[in-house]
This record gives C-alpha cells, sequence and structure tokens, in this order.
C-alpha cells in the first residue's frame, strides 16, 4: 500500500474539525498562545470525562503540551472555516499573529484561548501521551464544557476539503 492511496481511503471518512490551543508561559514575558487545527480528535470516556487529540510529532504543539499539561479545545461552526485554515497551514506566521483578529477569551482552567462563536468548548488536563507512529495520543481530562447557544451546523473536514452539513 503507498501513502497515497491510505491518504485516499481515509479521506473518505469525515471528521468534525476542532482548534486545539494552549498557552505557553516559557515563550516571551507574558507567554504566547498557540494554535493548531485537528480532525483526529474525539470522545474517550464519560467516567472520568476523557477525549484524545493526535498532534505530529515535533510539531510546536507537541513540544508544547509535552511540557504544558493544560489545553483547550473548541469545536468550530460552518462559518469558521477560515480560522481552521489559518491554523492548519504549514511554515506559518507566528501564532501571536495568527490568533491576532479572532475573538478570544482565555479559559479560566487552563489559560488557553478559547474560540468566540465555537459550537462547544473544553478544557483540559493531559493525563497520558502515548507515542504512535508519526503522532503522539495525547489525552485529556475534562476540566470545563460548554456548548454555544446558538444552532449552527459543524465544521466538517471530507475528501481533503473543509465542509458543512446540508
Amino acid at each position: 500500500m503507498s501513502d497515497d492511496e491510505f491518504r485516499a481511503a481515509l479521506s473518505r471518512l469525515a471528521a468534525g474539525v476542532v482548534l486545539i490551543t494552549a498557552h505557553d508561559p516559557e515563550d516571551g514575558p507574558r507567554g504566547e498562545d498557540v494554535g493548531m487545527t485537528a480532525t483526529a480528535f474525539l470522545s474517550v470516556s464519560l467516567e472520568p470525562p476523557l477525549v484524545m487529540v493526535s498532534v505530529r510529532n515535533d510539531s510546536r504543539m507537541d513540544d508544547l503540551l509535552e511540557r504544558q499539561p493544560l489545553w483547550a479545545v473548541s469545536v468550530l461552526s460552518e462559518g469558521q472555516r477560515h480560522i481552521a485554515g489559518r491554523f492548519a497551514m504549514k511554515n506559518r506566521i507566528s501564532d501571536r499573529l495568527l490568533f491576532q483578529d479572532i475573538p478570544t477569551e482565555q479559559g479560566e482552567a487552563t489559560g488557553a484561548p478559547l474560540i468566540g462563536g465555537a459550537l462547544a468548548r473544553l478544557e483540559c488536563r493531559t493525563e497520558q501521551r502515548v507515542a504512535a507512529g508519526d503522532h503522539t495520543l495525547v489525552i485529556g481530562r475534562v476540566l470545563t464544557a460548554h456548548t454555544a447557544g446558538e444552532d449552527r451546523g459543524p465544521l466538517m473536514y471530507f475528501r481533503g476539503k473543509y465542509r458543512h452539513l446540508g
């Protein structure tokens, strides 16, 4: 099986899109917020409340989550495609500029940015890290969970493109 065959097969699996965020207190005098678009995110357990995200080894987010156990998840809505695209870019500009015009608030439990207008927002603390090929599976205990009052559709990823239901 080739890499292309593997990618093509898995691109047929529709996935929700989330933004994983964390605050890096060691980056500069006030620290810096860091973000990463993810589609490999799922619920693991109800008791205790656990979720999991897959992060690429040696990425900035992987390095940060190895030393910073507090992070957040914003479940993006169909109108937030621009946010997903911005934080998914390779060789991108600094994270500080990426957050510049996006409405956020700092989570009370984690200090990580939570995206305004997201369908749901979770704050997490890492419970376990599992090496898995060229990625690390980060399992987090959910500390807080909030949903949006508005009824909007989710942002989805299917066959290499952002999409929405309907």
